[in-house]
């Protein structure tokens, strides 16, 4: 045993950290016989292993470059790729010093935090919101205001209220985080009306707007709603846009990027420069030859179809099996179904859903305050077919026997 006195040299980070409640939870899901409908997982029965493989020439052919340290900002090739693919959904095509390629997505949010934030900065996010970026943000000494989400996503209306109040009450707001597409973990989409709102909001207060679309890509029903980066006509610099290939490729190639106002991602590279030096070289190059080959094009119809059935077995399930109170929307895209049994404790349901054979994640893994005590995530990417129906059946069993 160890004779060292740790909390006496670790940092402030260190001491007040805290382990992410979802993954805290994975344990239980590792119980023989469980059906898992918590972690965030695509399916890996889809994974283009074989295209992979066909991609992995790119190590014959320019491996001596490949190989090498690579320049911060990302790979070249792929970064222009990118901004080509990117064009229509951005409204123009990218300049590469707009772009930075990140390990993961979560690499590119935690180096935004390094360049904006300072000990006691206020974001304002969803409520609920992604258990990560409330992770990487305290890291960063983030405090939080909170805006709760409908089915149209991030109500865009009580911004004004909650910035003006937190500002009298010493907030020093530095930005609005929101998961613009199907988002993690309510499903809900922000409305095109709400985007173009919230960026007159962000003019108005002066704050920057951090556009997250891990999801977007992945549309089953309904219509493509605009980015708010393509709606900022002006060219403000005020929205900085965050997307991966961890959902629509595999997340195990860790290649995400993130676009912003050159000045600030200049300052990020820089930051960028003193952790990990540059992204692996090795997996931009294989996502990029992968995607130059027409895969991706390939690809997204294939998964699009195969989760848009799972998603729909979800529903059917839930309409089956759990009881007549339930309340959730039917997401038009992403991995989620974000559910409300009014009246019930979802960390005593999840024990008892364990019980019975079948995991979710907890409501207040997703509130910064640790409210939504009567919510909980399903996933619906990860499970095998004929698993979404029974670990409904189960779910409902529990959810009866609480």
């Amino acid at each position: 045993m160890s004779s060292v006195n740790w909390n006496a040299r670790l940092s402030d980070i260190a001491l007040n950290v805290k382990p992410s409640p979802i993954r805290a939870l994975m344990k239980y899901t590792k119980t023989p016989g469980v059906i898992s409908f918590a972690g965030g997982n695509p399916d890996p029965a889809v994974f283009p292993v074989a295209e992979f493989s066909e991609a992995s020439a790119i190590l014959a052919r320019e491996g001596k470059d490949v190989l090498q340290y690579g320049a911060t900002d990302g790979y070249a090739p792929l970064k222009d790729y990118i901004a080509k693919w990117m064009a229509p959904r951005m409204g123009r095509e990218t300049k590469p010093e707009e772009m930075l390629i990140t390990t993961g997505s979560q690499e590119g949010m935690d180096l935004l935090c390094s360049v904006l934030l300072n000990d006691g900065d206020t974001i304002i996010v969803e409520g609920p919101t992604y258990p990560g970026a409330i992770h990487a943000m305290r890291n960063r000494g983030a405090r939080f205001l909170s805006v709760p989400c409908d089915k149209d996503g991030l109500c865009v209306d009580m911004l004004p209220a909650v910035i003006e109040q937190g500002r009298k009450d010493g907030h020093r707001i530095k930005f609005i985080y929101t998961i613009v597409n199907f988002q993690n973990p309510s499903g809900s989409t922000l409305s095109e009306g709400r985007r173009a709102k919230l960026l007159d909001i962000a003019e108005k207060y002066d704050l920057i707007i951090f556009e997250d679309d891990p999801y977007g890509h992945l549309r089953y029903t309904g219509n493509s709603v605009p980015t708010i980066f393509s709606m900022d006509k002006k060219e403000s610099g005020r929205v900085v846009y965050a997307c991966s290939f961890s959902k629509i490729l595999a997340p195990g190639t860790r290649v995400a990027w993130i676009v912003g106002d050159p000045e600030l991602m200049q300052k990020m590279i820089m930051i960028k420069q003193g952790t990990n030096l540059c992204s692996s070289v090795v997996a931009q190059a294989l996502v990029y030859e992968y995607c130059r080959l027409g895969h991706l094009e390939g690809f997204l119809p294939k998964i699009i179809a195969h989760y848009s059935k799972k998603r729909d077995a979800m529903e059917a399930g839930f309409k089956k099996y759990l009881p007549s109170n339930t309340i959730y929307n039917t997401p038009e895209g992403g991995f989620f179904f974000w559910l409300q049994v009014p009246g019930i404790d979802s960390n005593a349901l999840f024990m008892k859903a364990i019980e019975h054979g079948v995991a979710f994640v907890t409501g207040p893994s997703f509130f910064v305050d640790g409210s939504g005590l009567d919510f909980m995530r399903t996933c619906f990417t990860f499970a095998q077919p004929e698993e979404l129906e029974e670990g409904a059946k189960r779910l409902g069993a529990a959810i009866k026997a609480l």
